[in-house]
């Protein structure tokens, strides 16, 4: 057999046989064409409603875009689903990497189906400082979650986001309610010196922590204890049942060591296996029995109103900064002052100055 005889396409004329034409090249012009195309801002909105995941997951991609052409569009869907949002419970997680937060979420969110919940998980990759690439490996962690009908998983990378956080998280949530979730996960990258970010898009805050790791002390010092609402001790099981009860006590010393909360909630720490499915049930008791007293109190509805003055001013923040380095003046003049970094002729500061003052 000759090389190029090889090298035969496998689907060929065969003699006797007609060859029957197997493709439409204006039909797959024609997908392609649809597939490449947004749709129009009011059927994605009409979707969303409806609890459609395609538009939902469009739509986010639309608000999670840099693209001057999708903000207008991303802001008329952010608009029109605003009546609709707040209507769920928001909960932040968080952790050390290892902790076990992927497989925590995915029976989280498993047993909260089973209760009738919709669950949502914003769950945020971190990108690389090299590439600015991300894994987005989430929904292959999360595998049952991902099939449960009930569930919505979303993976966004980090970017250079404060506290680990997506962006754009913010505006997702208010999609998410849009489309029906009454439950809102929201898991960080890991445990930073900057969490405020997560705590100001959440109603309960909740730190995941491993027993025997030596980060107990560590945990006090970084002041994340301060913003928990519940310490779980997780991977409470086989030999680090003794470890993990005996960190359960040294974090409830701790905790009463803290002023007390201005939500008049004093924080709980509990023990659970996500491996073996023990303690969820437990710790949902903890954030509605949390939920009842702040709604009781208004906390609720007053840290609701706080959240939304720290998103606006976030957001201001976040825009200038875009139309800032989005400026052709500034790009060029940007060139220049780097070069003359380089060349030892001006300083950081003095180039920053100076390209501020244009």
């Amino acid at each position: 057999m000759t090389k190029d005889n090889k090298h035969k396409k496998s689907i060929e004329e065969k003699e006797g046989i007609p060859q029957i034409g197997i493709t439409n090249n204006s039909l797959i012009s024609e997908i392609q064409k649809k597939r490449k195309s947004h749709p129009e801002v009011q059927n994605l909105i009409d979707g969303i409603f409806k609890g459609d995941i395609t538009s939902l997951s469009r739509s986010i991609t639309l608000v999670e875009s840099t693209h001057k052409n999708h903000l207008k569009k991303a802001n008329a869907i952010i608009k029109a689903c605003l009546p609709k949002a707040n209507n769920s419970i928001r909960i932040g997680i968080t952790g050390v990497p290892g902790v076990g937060k992927s497989t925590f979420i995915e029976v989280f969110g498993k047993y909260l189906t089973s209760l009738g919940k919709k669950v949502a998980v914003l769950a945020v990759d971190p990108s690389s400082s090299l590439t600015k690439g991300s894994i987005l490996g989430d929904k292959t962690r999360m595998e049952a979650l991902v099939k449960d009908k009930n569930a919505f998983i979303r993976p966004s990378a980090s970017g250079e986001s404060l506290g680990g956080v997506a962006r754009k998280t913010r505006e997702t949530i208010i999609l998410c309610e849009a489309a029906g979730f009454d439950t809102i996960i929201i898991e960080t990258v890991g445990v930073g010196q900057s969490e405020i970010a997560v705590s100001s898009m959440v109603d309960f805050f909740l730190l995941l922590k491993l027993a025997g790791a030596g980060d107990e002390l560590q945990g006090i010092k970084r002041g994340i204890i301060e913003m928990a609402d519940a310490i779980v001790i997780n991977k409470a099981d086989g030999d680090n049942i003794k470890r993990a009860k005996l960190a359960k006590v040294e974090f409830d010393r701790a905790l009463h060591l803290y002023p007390e909360k201005e939500s008049s909630w004093q924080p709980k720490v509990l023990t659970c296996s996500a491996l073996h499915h023990e303690g969820i049930e437990d710790i949902w008791d903890i954030i509605s029995e949390y939920k009842n007293l702040t709604v009781t109190n208004n906390h609720w509805t007053s840290k609701r109103n706080h959240q939304n003055k720290y998103w606006l001013i976030q957001t201001i923040e976040n825009q200038l900064k875009e139309n800032f380095f989005n400026s052709d003046k500034i790009k060029k003049e940007l060139k220049l002052q780097i070069k003359l970094i380089e060349e030892q002729k001006t300083t950081p500061f003095a180039a920053a100055e100076h390209l501020l003052s244009l």
